[in-house]
């Protein structure tokens, strides 16, 4: 091998992949928002584990099976041969070099190092092909809901031909060698397990001429050694960038709850100072945010799971974190970096309000001023069709963030510029004047509970558990059945509970994930203030409402509200488990189990709401294919849509109703106030409102149970 040519090809290629890395780490540090990263000992340990479980052990990958093989056997495959391109590297120098002799063939870690390094060769080329198979013959159709899911185009292929090319270049490279080594020995080539792919090459050159094996054995060399490196300096500019900033995404992603939003501190104090509230301009990202832009790999899981984007709406998330990334690279020269090659270019000519943009040849080196995000970057109506289910962040293999970018760039449009859906002024209005965002008197709160024996906490101040009604179990006519239903499950086990009455107001929820983050932080600091002073730490409270669950659990603790929060299947399977709920009544037919989105994904129960209705005696419980539990599609009514209008060509709930009738279920259960109302809407555009049930896990329960006299007469 050749020193001066291994050294010109390191020196040339590591340099400008340095100045590529360069430039990339300034766009890194644009972000001057809060990162929400902390690294004491305990979330240190923390992160290894989670980088290791997702990014090395590629733990999400599977959610897509065959895809997601594929992935991991290229990324399996390129953890095992980087050990291989560092000695092919230092071979450049010393062509015998083994590291000392422990990575010689006849050395047992040399041996046991070849056959791995042939055998994830071999599962590269396998998985590679499955790529180019998805993006040639099915046209990247892989969705689960029959539309290309990926962003096909040639940078696709050439890199699938360079990874290709780089394991069969490393087979011929070792078959060449292995036939040189033995003429110069006297050995007769032959096949051997420690390198079973290049003994077979060496079988098929054995009566190839010396003058030819050389060849082939350089070719197969600088092929593999060089495209290694090539490939490296492709990736600053392409979307295989993922590749270099996935494991340190993966170990800074934000270990907070899934449902607790970042606090916007000293509101007031920004407001006075006319400091952004939220996301306006890319200053406001923080370096995890920008991260989060490297690190898309444009597989469009998010998209193909997004409620919002599979019923025609603009929202598709992908597309939102390109068009924020082609953005950013856009504007690179504007904050001191980049070599603009077109300064004179119209701003107007930028990504505009494309949701899909296909960024200029020249993207990477343009000298734009940055604009506002929305409308410039993004269409409004991208920010406002997401319903904060996370189903894009759940799916996304390298774990990038979206709900948090969405509600802050809702929290600058409606705080800052008053530029929000009209009919949340209506919801606003109504928490602000009576507590709800239906503007009912607040004094009527525990109507619902007329011939209940239901005490209120200020007259049992040492009940055990505080029962969190929330509004709409409160006003809610269908819903204020749920919150009957709960009640005499809870009496007729024993509970020592208490409500709060008209002490009780709105979470907060629908203004925090509208973007009123004024507001929420109202609402919070009343309701803490009220729970405190029941010394609520001190108990549990159960909610039938996913909502207030997540956001008593999860968010209050910003606030001073640290308290043990469970949803009421929780809490009711307990009682269950315990013997003091005996379900003896059958309720028979088939039950389908509607996943609330801030139940399942943002707070991982999946298992008790299902366990209830298993208890049941006569319940068959079915599951809808695909969409169930951590892929179940939303009801449409998260991120404050309860309170919008919808656009698109189909409306959310719509869809998800026809996949759980598709079960054939004579009932639909639910867990959710908010999903309920959206279940039943579904039920009636579908016309089958007359033929299927809609209810709650507690009323499924209730019709379970057989109740004492002392029950029955309180209710009468």
């Amino acid at each position: 091998m050749s020193a001066i040519g291994m050294t010109l090809l390191l020196a040339s290629t590591l340099g400008f992949f340095a100045v590529s890395a360069v430039r990339r780490w300034k766009q890194l540090l644009i972000g001057e928002g809060a990162s929400g990263v902390t690294l004491t000992p305990s979330e240190v340990l923390g992160r290894i584990s989670d980088t290791f479980v997702y990014a090395f052990g590629q733990k999400k990958m599977p959610y897509y099976r065959v895809a997601g093989i594929a992935h991991m056997m290229i990324f399996g495959g390129f953890m095992v041969l980087l050990l291989n391109s560092i000695m092919l590297w230092a071979r450049g120098y010393d062509p015998q070099f083994d590291a000392w002799g422990l990575l010689a063939v006849d050395h047992p870690i040399g041996a046991l190092y070849s056959l791995a390094k042939e055998v994830f060769g071999a599962l590269v080329c396998v998985g590679a092909s499955v790529f180019v198979y998805y993006r040639v013959a099915k046209s990247g159709a892989d969705s689960v809901d029959g539309r290309q899911r990926m962003t096909l185009g040639l940078e696709g292929l050439v890199i699938l031909g360079i990874i290709i090319t780089m394991m069969l270049a490393d087979f011929l490279y070792v078959g060449a060698h292995e036939v040189l080594r033995a003429r110069g020995v006297g050995d007769v080539v032959g096949f051997h397990w420690q390198e079973p792919i290049g003994s077979v090459v060496a079988i098929g050159l054995q009566n190839v001429d010396r003058p030819t094996l050389h060849i082939l054995e350089h070719v197969g060399f600088w092929w593999h050694a060089s495209f290694v490196l090539i490939f490296l300096n492709i990736l600053p500019f392409s979307k295989h960038f993922h590749i270099i900033t996935a494991i340190p995404n993966v170990f800074a992603r934000d270990r907070s709850p899934a449902g607790r939003l970042p606090k916007i501190e000293d509101l007031e104090g920004r407001v006075e100072r006319e400091e952004s509230l939220g996301l306006n301009r890319l200053e406001d990202l923080s370096w995890k945010h920008i991260l989060d832009l490297y690190t898309c790999t444009e597989c469009g899981r998010c998209s193909d799971n997004c409620p919002a984007y599979i019923t025609g709406k603009k929202l598709s998330p992908k597309h939102l974190t390109l068009a924020l990334r082609d953005h950013l690279y856009d504007t690179e020269g504007a904050f001191g970096g980049g070599m603009a090659t077109d300064p004179n270019k119209s701003a107007d000519e930028k990504v505009g309000l494309n949701t899909n943009p296909a960024p200029p040849e020249d993207a990477y080196f343009r000298n734009h001023e940055p604009l506002e995000l929305v409308p410039n970057i993004l269409d409004p109506e991208v920010v406002w069709a997401c319903t904060s289910c996370r189903a894009c962040e759940e799916q996304c293999p390298v774990m990038i963030s979206y709900v948090d970018k969405i509600v802050g760039m809702r929290r600058e449009l409606l705080m800052m510029k008053g530029e929000f859906p009209s009919q949340l002024a209506t919801a606003f209005n109504g928490i602000e004047t009576n507590g709800n965002p239906w503007n009912i008197s607040a004094m009527d709160r525990a109507d619902w509970s007329d011939g209940l024996s239901v005490p209120l906490i200020a007259d049992n101040p040492t009940a055990e558990v505080i029962y969190w009604v929330g509004c709409a179990a409160a006003y809610d006519d269908r819903a204020k059945k749920v919150s009957r239903a709960v009640a005499k499950l809870l009496n007729h086990a024993g509970v020592d509970f208490a409500i709060l009455g008209t002490e009780e107001t709105c979470t907060g929820d629908p203004a925090r994930r509208a973007g009123n983050e004024y507001l929420f932080q109202m609402l919070a600091e009343q309701n803490v203030e009220t729970l405190n002073g029941y010394k609520a730490a001190d108990r549990t409270i159960i909610t039938a409402c996913p909502h207030c669950f997540n956001t008593l659990a999860n968010e209050y603790s910003d606030f001073g509200g640290n308290y043990t929060v469970v949803h009421h299947s929780e809490f009711l399977q307990g009682l269950i488990a315990a013997g003091k709920i005996v379900p003896t009544k059958s309720v028979s037919g088939r039950v389908a189990y509607h996943d609330s989105c801030y139940l399942g994904r943002y707070n991982d129960v999946y298992a008790s709401p299902r366990d209830v209705l298993s208890a049941i005696p006569g319940v068959e419980l079915v599951e809808v294919e695909y969409w169930n539990k951590n892929k179940g599609l939303c009801c449409g009514a998260g991120g404050a849509q309860m309170f919008m209008e919808e656009h698109g060509t189909e409306r959310v709930n719509n869809k998800r109703t026809l996949q759980l009738l598709d079960t054939g279920a004579s009932t639909i259960a639910s867990g959710c106030p908010f999903c309920m109302t959206m279940l039943t809407d579904g039920l009636k555009a579908h016309e089958r409102e007359d033929e299927i049930d809609q209810m709650d896990i507690a009323e499924l329960l209730e019709r379970a149970v057989e109740f004492g006299a002392e029950v029955a007469a309180a209710e009468e």
